[in-house]
């Protein structure tokens, strides 16, 4: 029975991980859940403070990724029109799948800031932004998620 819960957790932090490129698929919360698996196991490998700060990290993790594109649009020029423009572009693009959730924050912003009066130069670099922003938001799930798969690895 302990393979079982080794393979079943692994394969839900494998899955984790495509979750992180792919906007749709929650990837910490999936990894995570595959963590919490490995607790059924004769040896339960994690304490409970391992699994509450790990907890922790996914909510982080999950709330950064969701701010950092506005704050890449910020940190790129974008005016207060380009950060509504984001926040508003990932709302209503969410619904359109994992192209709508990239695109979303870059139109938005892009959008946002033509609302503003800037020059397309200047819009396009806060669109820019969000795009970063949203590269590093995959990154940090990416990140939370191999480590997850460190710590099961490491526990068999």
């Amino acid at each position: 029975m302990e393979w079982l819960w080794i393979v079943l957790g692994i394969t839900l932090i494998l899955v984790g991980i495509l979750g992180s490129f792919l906007p749709l698929l929650p990837g910490p919360p999936v990894a995570y859940a595959g963590m919490l698996l490995q607790q059924l196991r004769d040896d339960r490998p994690f304490t409970t403070q391992f699994l509450l700060i790990w907890a922790g990290v996914v909510v982080i993790v999950i709330v950064l990724d969701y701010m950092v594109p506005i704050w890449g649009t910020k940190r790129y020029g974008g005016s207060k029109y380009g950060v509504w423009g984001c926040t508003l572009g990932f709302l209503l693009a969410f619904w359109m799948g994992p192209l709508g959730v990239i695109l979303g924050p870059f139109i938005g912003a892009f959008v946002g800031e033509m609302i503003a009066r800037q020059d397309s130069k200047v819009a396009l670099r806060a669109a820019w932004g969000s795009f970063v922003g949203f590269l590093l938001g995959s990154l940090l799930k990416i990140v939370a998620c191999f480590m997850m798969l460190y710590y099961v690895i490491k526990s068999i």
